[in-house]
């Protein structure tokens, strides 16, 4: 794109006007019809526990339980005593399914007053949010069983993100007229290749160890070995002068003594052809040239694209187009500019009718309907109406609770397995051997499991092997 093209595009140029009036947001107060036990907290020595305690709903994330959240996170922050914070969900089915967002359709049907009530309600889930990712102290999530939607948000920006047997991630958002939201923007096109599209679009689920393959999580342990690891970790005490990173090796260590392997019986999901035919289908920047990439899928990929086919023909068609531009755009966003954007874009679809006629369809309708999208079809979806969901010029950006840091990716994304890129990196030195380059990595992640299979998955897919088994990278186009 020309520079003149950048400069004038409304939702870049949106983006550099919002960010330049960067303000402090106030720490909330409790609310009268806030329920009094939705979230518990507990101290045990240096470790701080947050557990969302809506089990019969799944923990669905709703404004009371974010109202306590902040103010408690903002005061660890402070502390002294207060080493490492762990949030976790109530029961054995969810850590959380996502933000409350039945209660939020049936909010917009009572009017303006009640759209502008959905409206503040993701304004504060994402200055929550925001203030996760930003926390200065180490934060882990335990994405013990469901964790979509809001559940991802409080989970997937932590340095530390433990999946188990019974973790199921999804981002559903497209299924109820809405967007990957709570941060999708960043941490989706940055999955490797173009997994995160794929998410997006499909909602497809990923199980146990899955969302530790995919990079959604950052350790796998058992989950019944939850409650000895927050024991553990409660234990450790940190010099005064350890920075992030050391304290985070600490508790990596700790973590590493409660691991029992990865379970044999799984294998892993987005990898072989399938993987290769999703970066094949979905690296296009329109859903209609997507959509032809999969009618054109042959052979061992051709069920899976069909499935896919009637997958995205049943999702809005609104919500698909605005998500695809999310991937392309978000992949350049600040972390702080993520979330004010994504205020702007959840405020649009709360005066989009999609929003409510997915809600009621899949989750208050008894038994479930069909939503009625409007339009129906993506081609009566403009691009005038796309843009209309990311230009943000002349609005007022959502005032943040974290830092403001510049960065465009996660400072310790390190501590996860091996990114795609990392792989092609040590590929593209010369002189290695396949098992060379899962040597490499097996002494820079100090044996960490699923090391050697996520690496050979990658040379198995992107290398070919040359005189003397040197490996080379092959660009897809060429293989």
């Amino acid at each position: 794109m020309p520079l003149k093209a950048k400069i004038l595009n409304p939702a870049l140029a949106g983006s550099l006007q919002m960010s330049t009036q960067p303000r402090q947001a106030p720490i909330p107060k409790d609310e009268s019809d806030d329920e009094p036990d939705d979230v518990l907290f507990n101290t045990i020595y240096g470790v701080r526990t947050i557990e969302l305690n809506r089990p019969k709903k799944l923990n669905s994330l709703n404004g009371s339980m974010a109202r306590k959240i902040i103010p408690r996170l903002k005061e660890w922050e402070k502390s002294q005593l207060a080493s490492v914070i762990i949030i976790a969900g109530a029961g054995e089915k969810a850590f959380c399914a996502g933000g409350d967002v039945a209660a939020l359709a049936q909010y917009n049907q009572q009017g303006a007053s009640g759209i502008e009530r959905s409206k503040a309600y993701f304004g504060l889930e994402y200055q929550l949010d925001h203030l996760i990712a930003t926390y200065p102290k180490p934060y882990i999530a335990y994405m013990d069983g469901i964790t979509m939607g809001g559940g991802v948000g409080l989970s997937v920006h932590a340095p530390i993100r433990i999946a188990t047997e019974r973790t199921l991630f999804a981002m559903p958002e497209t299924t109820i007229g809405f967007f990957p939201d709570v941060g999708g923007s960043f941490f989706l096109p940055r999955l490797d290749g173009h997994i995160g599209a794929y998410l997006a679009l499909t909602s497809e689920r990923l199980k146990g160890v899955n969302a530790y393959y995919a990079g959604i999580a950052t350790h796998y342990i058992d989950s019944s070995s939850l409650g000895n690891l927050t024991a553990r970790l409660s234990e450790l005490v940190f010099k005064d002068y350890a920075d992030m990173a050391e304290r985070l090796a600490t508790i990596e260590a700790t973590i590493g003594e409660f691991g029992t392997g990865l379970p044999y019986d799984e294998p892993m999901f987005l990898a072989g052809n399938l993987r290769s035919a999703i970066d094949r289908c979905f690296r296009h920047n329109s859903v209609e040239k997507i959509i032809e990439a999969l009618q054109q899928e042959s052979g061992e990929t051709a069920s899976w694209a069909q499935k896919t086919l009637k997958t995205l023909s049943e999702r809005s068609p609104t919500s698909m187009k605005v998500a695809l531009r999310q991937m392309e755009l978000g992949r350049t966003w600040g972390i702080s500019d993520t979330f004010r954007r994504e205020n702007h874009i959840a405020s649009k679809f709360m005066e989009h009718p999609d929003f409510v006629s997915g809600v009621s369809a899949k989750l208050i309708n008894k038994p479930p309907t069909t939503p009625k999208w409007e339009p129906p079809n993506l081609e009566q979806v403009s691009r005038e109406d796309v843009d209309a969901f990311f230009n943000v010029e002349g609005t007022t950006p959502l005032p943040l609770l974290g830092n403001a840091p510049a960065w465009r990716e996660y400072p310790f994304g390190y501590l996860g397995l091996p990114r795609e890129e990392e792989v092609r990196r040590v590929v593209m030195e010369g002189g290695k051997s396949a098992e060379g380059v899962v040597a490499t990595f097996l002494t820079m992640k100090e044996a960490k499991p699923g090391v050697r299979e996520k690496v050979e998955e990658v040379l198995r897919r992107k290398c070919q092997a040359v005189a003397g088994g040197e490996m080379v990278w092959v660009e897809d186009e060429k293989r």
